[in-house]
C-alpha cells in the first residue's frame, strides 16, 4: 500500500473524501468553489511517486489517475479532500436558501 492511499484511508475514516489533484490558480479556485457551497477544505501535499525502474505501465495513483505529469513537481500540488462544514452558522450555509 503506498504513502497516498494511506493517506486517502485515513481521512476517508474522519470524514472526508477525495476529490481531485491541482496546482496553482485551478487549486485556488477549486478551494474556493467547494467552500462557497458550504464544503470544509482540507489539502494535502501530493506524495512524491517513486519511478519505476523497468519500463512498463505509468504509475497510477489509487484512483487510476495518470502520474507522468506529476514527476518531478509533485511539491506544488495538492491533494482535495472536502468534507460537509460542520458549522451550521456558517456565513456560506446560510446562503444557500
Amino acid at each position: 500500500m503506498d504513502l497516498e492511499q494511506l493517506l486517502t484511508e485515513r481521512l476517508e475514516r474522519e470524514g472526508w473524501k477525495r476529490q481531485f489533484i491541482a496546482n496553482g490558480p485551478r487549486l485556488n479556485e477549486a478551494v474556493q468553489v467547494y467552500e462557497d457551497a458550504g464544503f470544509e477544505v482540507h489539502l494535502e501535499p501530493l506524495p512524491v511517486t517513486p519511478l519505476p525502474i523497468e519500463s512498463g505501465p505509468l504509475k497510477t495513483s489509487i484512483k487510476g489517475e495518470c502520474r507522468k505529469c506529476f514527476n518531478g513537481f509533485e511539491g506544488s500540488y495538492r491533494i482535495i479532500f472536502t468534507r460537509p462544514c460542520k458549522k451550521m452558522d456558517s456565513p456560506h450555509q446560510n446562503n444557500l436558501f
